[in-house]
């Protein structure tokens, strides 16, 4: 039960991040413990100039360029990384992220120094 309250409080912050920063949350976010990664699916996340600008192919390039180093970067801010850090009491290592344009999909991986004891149960 702690488990799937942590899953949603994970959920619930990597959503107001994006939202208080990249302008827009995701509609749906879908968050795995596994080990020492907490994995983050987040769909419908594309702002409306971001949805203009994806109809050229410089655009695409350019959206999915500034999503993927803008989260990164994003992540470096100290106040960001204690939020994170102290939902899950491990310290945040690094991050990986990716953007599918077509799918309005992105993909984040947080990478802890220790294993969370938080793995999805099937």
């Amino acid at each position: 039960m702690i488990a799937l309250r942590v899953t949603h409080q994970f959920s619930n912050l990597v959503r107001e991040i994006r939202k208080k920063y990249v302008g827009k949350g995701p509609e749906h976010i879908t968050t795995r413990f596994m080990g020492p990664w907490v994995a983050c699916e987040m769909k419908g996340n594309l702002t409306s100039v971001e949805r203009f600008a994806i109809r050229s192919e410089e655009g695409r390039r350019i959206v999915r360029e500034l999503r993927t180093s803008f989260i990164k970067e994003l992540y470096n801010d100290a106040d960001i990384r204690t939020q994170v850090e102290q939902l899950v009491h491990a310290k945040l290592v690094t991050i990986f992220c990716d953007y599918d344009i077509d799918l309005d999909t992105a993909f984040t991986v947080y990478v802890f120094d220790r294993p969370l004891g938080l793995d999805d149960q099937e």
